[in-house]
């Protein structure tokens, strides 16, 4: 429910609070919601400013910084690190702006990778030639050592800041530790693309119980799960819809575990699951156009009449909304129960 200040001038118009109440409750929840993600202008440019410098260490590095040397790379990492952390702490506790200090702080995390490679350069352990731009293109389980810093790093600086936007590099770098450790557990270098892809379905769908976990623990409106719910759909909805259906019922249990992101989505509040369900659907009715059915008649009708029922499915439930969810929320756990409300 969206909460603007003319509502609560209705409100107290109506006589239901008075306008002193109305004032001090729009000032309550102006503080909560400062610095909470949005559309806003300031928001845009931080964010944007904050991707560039991030992925100006990461992904966008060239192979000319492998001049310094590991000494020179892993002295320049911790001076960069070193003045994102100052930032971090200027940002929020003297101007308090959480959102550019997050930036900060996720920087930080994102430098890790490369004060680790910096060391192992120094120490011999890439003597074969291996350069660091590849660590965000290649996969490789020798990157673990890189990947099991950066979460350290993260975890430390997520629990003394509390940063939603710190679990992006985490995530992303679970990522990355889902596929660069598959050959490792597997015993052999060359794993076929069938086995990454599994190990990607259930490595996301671990990611995604993981910050579900996360969103029944947390109480705070902060939101310290979007990042792992993302890059954990990525994981498992990729892993799912790459791998080929071997016949029509393995095609209809993926149009049902879609069905069932897109009803996830409302519960949880997570309009992840139901883009990636919505995705999800779509590349079935492709699969039905373009190949079971794709010389039928009846197809466009039959796909025609799915659609309307659907729309009509969705007046249905706006129409009892309230009764229906009552009545399901009685049946789920209090932890549950609460996070639901608090998505409503």
């Amino acid at each position: 429910m969206n909460i603007d200040r003319s509502l609560l001038a209705q409100a107290a118009a109506r006589g239901l609070i008075g306008a002193e109440q109305a004032e001090a409750l729009w000032a309550f929840l102006a503080e909560q919601q400062a610095g909470a993600p949005s559309f806003r202008f300031t928001h845009v440019l931080s964010y944007l400013g904050g991707l560039i410098a991030i992925g100006a260490m990461t992904l966008f590095m060239t192979l000319g910084w492998e001049r310094f040397g590991g000494p020179g790379l892993l002295a320049l990492a911790l001076a960069y690190a070193t003045l994102a952390l100052l930032l971090t702490e200027h940002l929020l506790h003297r101007r308090q702006l959480p959102i550019p200090a997050g930036i900060c702080a996720a920087l930080v995390v994102a430098l890790t990778p490369l004060a680790v490679y910096g060391l192992q350069v120094t120490m011999g352990a890439w003597a074969e030639g291996r350069v660091y731009r590849e660590f965000h293109t290649h996969i490789d389980w020798r990157w673990t050592l890189m990947e099991l810093a950066t979460l350290a790093v993260g975890a430390v600086l997520a629990r003394r800041y509390r940063l939603p936007f710190l679990l992006m590099p985490v995530a992303v770098t679970l990522w990355y530790m889902s596929m660069d450790l598959t050959p490792f557990l597997f015993g052999r270098e060359d794993t076929s693309w069938d086995l990454r892809k599994l190990v990607s379905l259930w490595f996301g769908l671990l990611m995604l119980l993981v910050a579900f976990w996360i969103d029944l623990r947390t109480r705070s409106g902060k939101d310290f799960a979007f990042w792992l719910y993302l890059f954990g759909m990525l994981a498992f909805w990729g892993g799912l819809t790459l791998t080929p259906s071997q016949s029509a019922w393995s095609a209809l249990g993926y149009l049902a575990i879609n069905l069932l992101l897109l009803v996830l989505g409302p519960i949880l509040g997570r309009r992840v699951f139901t883009v990636f369900g919505g995705l999800g659907v779509a590349g079935y009715l492709s699969y039905l156009a373009y190949g079971a059915f794709k010389i039928s008649l009846l197809l466009p009708f039959i796909l025609s009449a799915i659609g309307l029922a659907i729309v009509y499915l969705g007046i249905v439930w706006q129409r009892h909304e309230a009764r229906i969810g009552a009545r399901l929320r009685g049946w789920l756990p209090e932890p549950l129960r609460a996070l639901v409300q608090r998505q409503e």
